[in-house]
C-alpha cells in the first residue's frame, strides 16, 4: 500500500489533501455500482448512515478504521480506495512487486477468487535445483517467451512459448528457468478445485451414423 506522509513540505501536504479529496467520490462510485444504499451498506459495515454519507461527501475525513471495513465490503484493494483510478477506466492499475526474485505484476484487483499475474523470471533463476512443494490450490501458467522448467510428482517437462500447463498444487511441484534469457509466464492461481474450463468447439463426428 502507497502511503503519502504529510511533513512540513507544502506540496506533501497538498498531495495528501488531493488524495483524500478523492476518497469520497471514490466510494459513493463504488457503492452505486454495486446498486447499494446507505442503509445497506451500513448494515455490512457498522459504519451509521450519517457517517457514510458525510464520507461521500467530503464531510468526513477518511480513516484506516473507516476505509479497511469499506474495502471488504466492496470486495477491492485498500489501496484502490486512496489512490484508485479514474471511475470507468478497464485498465488495471495494480503495482508490480517482487517476490524471490520474480516479478510480479498483478492483472486483477478483486481479493480471493482467481487471482491473475505476469510473472518475469530472471535467466537461470533461481541458479540451483529446487526442491519441490506442495500447497492447496490449482495452478494455470502459460508462457509468453522465454521457456520454464515444471517438475510435477514425477515429471519433468520444459514448456517454451505458447505452451500451457494446469495443475493441482497440491501435487509435488517446483518451476524454474533453466534458460539463459528472462522468461515471461501468464499464471492464474485459484482456491482448491476450482479448475479452469476451455471453451472448445465440439469435434466433427465421424460419418456413418447408427
Amino acid at each position: 500500500m502507497t502511503i503519502i506522509v504529510a511533513g512540513m513540505a507544502k506540496d506533501g501536504a497538498v498531495e495528501l489533501g488531493t488524495v483524500l479529496s478523492a476518497v469520497g467520490p471514490r466510494l459513493r462510485a463504488l457503492r452505486l455500482e454495486r446498486g447499494a444504499t446507505l442503509g445497506q451498506l451500513s448494515a455490512t459495515t457498522g459504519i451509521s448512515v450519517s457517517t457514510l454519507s458525510r464520507l461521500e461527501s467530503g464531510q468526513r475525513r477518511p480513516t484506516l478504521e473507516l476505509l479497511l471495513p469499506l474495502a471488504r465490503a466492496h470486495q477491492v484493494p485498500l489501496d484502490e480506495l486512496v489512490d484508485a483510478p479514474e471511475t470507468g477506466d478497464p485498465r488495471i492499475h495494480q503495482r508490480s512487486f517482487v517476490r524471490h526474485g520474480v516479478t510480479m505484476i498483478p492483472l486483477t484487483r478483486r481479493p480471493g477468487g482467481l487471482q491473475a499475474y505476469k510473472q518475469v523470471f530472471p535467466p537461470r533463476w533461481p541458479g540451483g535445483e529446487v526442491e519441490q512443494q506442495v500447497h492447496e490450490g490449482y495452478e494455470w501458467l502459460y508462457v509468453l517467451s522465454g521457456r520454464m522448467r515444471l517438475r510435477l510428482g514425477e515429471h519433468d517437462v520444459t514448456l517454451t512459448a505458447g505452451e500451457v500447463a494446469e495443475f493441482d498444487t497440491r501435487t509435488p511441484h517446483a518451476v524454474t528457468n533453466p534458460g539463459p534469457r528472462p522468461a515471461e509466464v501468464l499464471t492464474l492461481y485459484g482456491p482448491q478445485g476450482e479448475r479452469i474450463h476451455v471453451r472448445a468447439r465440439p469435434a466433427a463426428r465421424g460419418g456413418g451414423g447408427t
